[in-house]
């Protein structure tokens, strides 16, 4: 610790050599008390240090320290040591920041720390202030001047800020417990010239310390300095005071009736305008009331999600998917984002739409984030910030199932049998899961191919949870509007009575598709081939199934297992829905092999008139999905 320690002190020694004064902030008013008041607005505790006025204290969340930085006759600095452990004698280390593992420290950190450098005015007309990286980064940071009239008073700069939280994207290279260091900590020489860190941390920090860039302002001035600051800080000037324009004396005295008129007039006038104010303004507070409520209760409809997900903010979505700019794909309800976290390659899914979509947003977080399988994919977390709703999704490298039976071009060759077997038998398990191994019955209600998402080795995970019902064990089916995409409705869906065995119809379409590597709705096919279902209704009375298989070379070699396959998935397309199976005799069929279990199935898969889909039993109205209500067993 103490070669770091000797080595950052020649590191800062070459920089202020170098440079002209740039240090932190505020100082010395030349008759009043100068103060930083630091704040931590971090969701955990923090431990600032500042020399060489010393000190350091314990800052929980949301406490502030008052720190009297008056008469200081150097430069200083501050800065927030994280991941603090201390014994009783109040020695210890920290992650970051640490001094010698003492509290109230008396000689700068050790990196990777965020900096605030300062020199008061020294008998001069100004402090000189900013926020350095040059040390790495640990936590964003806000130097602000406190405001009079205005921003910071006359003659103040605006003050820097640090307001990203870098490490999310800090080059492996960089990576340190607790933070991010910059390139030329540890290279064995003091030549650190700004330039070595500009290209990471200047593009994320642009208000940090580069090239002699610092801020002023008077001596004298206060300022606050906030740890983890809210995005988009401004401190609004205060408001001028409405002084009446002057009235000059009259040319000519008006008459008594025209004074009268003109009273009335403008009285008539201004009472108009004043209402029209009364009403404007109470339009804007209702609605900021209004607006200010739905924010709490969205808080505390996601407040019992944090324990379970990670809670992001806009802004660092933004970082990780360098601004939204690799686009993966996109449904009905927003777009999905390729980006990094950490380590991490993560899909992020932006909605696009507010109303609907936001009801599907939360129906999608209580959810997911309440079961666990190794075929439903990992929701990771979640931002919920204003009117930005986005979902962190782990990251499927093959993409959607979809691009793998209907693309025909080099990145995404045919599937080989064994492989489209793997891919079926996994949806099968996802869905058997949701059905019958949660406390409440899941409906995921938008099985397809676009939702079904492959890993490295072709492992098949369903997603997309955003139109899902749960469905009381002790009801055998609930009513609800029809949701879904066409092509994959099942037939009871015209009464929007529904049970988990639309899931099954759209699984059984889905192997279908997988099968004969096609849309179930291809409008560019001719006219009679244009639905599939309808395809394989025709083929099987005629016994031509072996007509629809996939042309592929290894698909005709496995001509006799395929058509059982297509057998299984007539099975999941009966009409009646009493007849489909459900999803853990399917899995049980195709993990023993014995394909032969079905009996009984018609082969009528379409209906063309009003007829009895199998609906009876208790009714139950579709709920919201609650979260203590979907836990289940992986």
């Amino acid at each position: 610790m103490r070669a770091v320690v000797t080595q950052m002190a020649a590191v800062s020694a070459a920089l202020a050599l170098r440079s002209p004064p740039f240090f932190f902030l505020l100082l010395v008013a030349n008759s009043k008390a100068t103060t930083l008041n630091i704040t931590n607005r971090c969701s955990h505790t923090v431990w600032p240090a500042a020399v060489p006025v010393g000190g350091g204290v314990q800052l929980d969340p949301g406490k502030s320290w008052t720190l009297n930085v008056s008469g200081l006759t150097s430069s200083g600095r501050l800065w927030a040591r994280t991941g603090c452990s201390f014994d009783g004698r109040g020695e210890g280390s920290c992650q970051t920041g640490d001094c010698g593992g003492t509290l109230a420290c008396k000689d700068y950190g050790q990196p990777p720390v965020t900096l605030a450098e300062f020199r008061t005015g020294q008998g001069q007309a100004d402090d000189f202030f900013d926020i350095s990286l040059v040390n790495g980064f640990n936590v964003p940071m806000d130097f602000l001047p406190v405001p009079t009239l205005g921003l910071g008073g006359p003659g103040c700069s605006k003050g820097p800020r640090c307001e990203a939280n870098i490490t999310s994207r800090c080059p492996t290279e960089l990576q340190a417990p607790g933070g991010c260091n910059n390139a030329c900590i540890g290279n064995g020489t003091s030549n650190c010239e700004p330039t070595t860190y500009t290209a990471f941390f200047k593009q994320m920090c642009p208000d940090a310390y580069t090239d002699y860039n610092d801020f002023t302002c008077p001596a004298g001035t206060n300022y606050q300095v906030i740890f983890c600051p809210p995005f988009n800080l401004t401190v609004s000037p205060a408001p001028a005071s409405s002084l009446p324009a002057p009235i000059g004396p009259s040319s000519k005295r008006p008459e008594s009736s025209i004074l009268r008129s003109h009273v009335v007039i403008i009285a008539l006038v201004g009472g108009f305008l004043l209402l029209a104010v009364l009403v404007a303004v109470t339009f804007f507070r209702c609605n900021q009331r209004a607006q200010r409520q739905q924010e709490m209760e969205e808080e505390e409809e996601f407040g019992e999600l944090q324990g379970a997900l990670l809670r992001f903010t806009f802004q660092q979505l933004q970082v990780a998917t360098w601004q939204f700019t690799h686009k993966l794909g996109e449904g009905g309800f927003g777009s999905v984002f390729k980006g990094q976290f950490g380590e991490e390659i993560i899909a992020v899914k932006r909605l696009d739409r507010a109303g609907q979509g936001k009801m599907q947003f939360l129906a999608e977080v209580q959810t997911i984030s309440s079961i666990h399988h190794i075929n439903l994919v990992r929701l990771i977390g979640f931002c919920a910030e204003k009117s930005h709703r986005l979902l962190v999704y782990e990251y499927m490298p093959k993409r959607s199932l979809d691009r793998w039976i209907y693309s025909r071009h080099d990145d995404y060759a045919p599937l080989d049998w064994s492989t489209r077997c793997k891919i079926i038998t996994h949806i099968a398990k996802g869905l058997s899961y949701l059905h019958e191994e949660c406390t409440k019955k899941i409906a995921h209600l938008d099985v397809k191919p676009q939702n079904i998402l492959l890993d490295d080795n072709y492992n098949a995970k369903l997603s997309d949870f955003g139109l899902c019902k749960l469905i009381d064990r002790d009801m055998s089916q609930v009513v609800t509007r029809m949701r879904g995409t066409p092509g994959y409705l099942a037939p009871e869906w015209l009464t929007s009575q529904i049970t988990e065995k639309v899931d099954v119809y759209s699984f059984g379409v889905v192997v279908m598709e997988i099968i004969c590597a096609r849309k179930n709705l291809d409008i560019s096919q001719s006219e009679e081939n244009i639905h599939l279902i309808t395809l394989v209704e025709e083929k099987v009375k005629s016994g031509r199934l072996v007509d629809l298989i996939d042309k592929s070379t290894d698909m005709q070699a496995h001509k006799q297992d395929v058509v059982e396959m297509m057998k299984l998935g007539m099975w999941c397309l009966q009409i009646d829905c009493r007849k489909r199976p459900n999803m853990s005799e399917v899995v049980n069929l195709l993990e023993s092999g014995d394909m032969k279990a079905y009996t009984n199935i018609s082969n009528n898969f379409v209906a063309t008139s009003p007829t009895n889909f199998g609906m009876a039993g208790n009714l139950s109205y579709s709920d919201s999905p609650e979260v203590s209500n979907l836990s289940g067993r992986r």
